[in-house]
């Protein structure tokens, strides 16, 4: 069993950076795959990067690719999203999801394997 919050949301102006942390709890980190995903109200929810366990790779979506950087620290047991130069296109309410099987590529694109949910935290990004 795996509990997940976030932190780190909030307000910040168009061009701005962010870093958002997901604090995670329970069975080691290490054994998970993690992501970040972000919802705008009224869309579906979108998987913005992932990170496999350790020798794998990544996945962005292509609207964040080079300006977001997923990362992890396992013995912190916490995972973080970095966001640069943001726009307003980047609001919403991102959250942190681990998954113990499958590839960083499906748990971006298709949610797949996902174990746990954290409750997320919201950015807004507007001048």
């Amino acid at each position: 069993q795996m509990h997940l919050v976030e932190s780190g949301g909030g307000l910040v102006q168009p061009g701005g950076s962010l870093r958002l942390s997901c604090v995670t709890s329970g069975t080691s980190l290490d054994f998970y795959a993690v992501g970040w995903f972000r919802q705008v109200p009224g869309k579906e929810r979108e998987g913005v990067a992932c990170l496999d366990r350790e020798g794998g790779g990544t996945h962005y979506t292509d609207s964040v690719r080079g300006r977001f950087t997923i990362s992890r620290d396992n013995t912190l047991r916490t995972a973080y999203l970095e966001m640069s130069n943001l726009a307003a296109e980047d609001s919403g309410t991102y959250y942190c999801a681990v998954a113990l099987f499958g590839s960083s590529e499906d748990m971006c694109l298709h949610e797949g394997g996902i174990n746990f949910w954290g409750p997320g935290t919201a950015v807004t990004v507007s001048s």
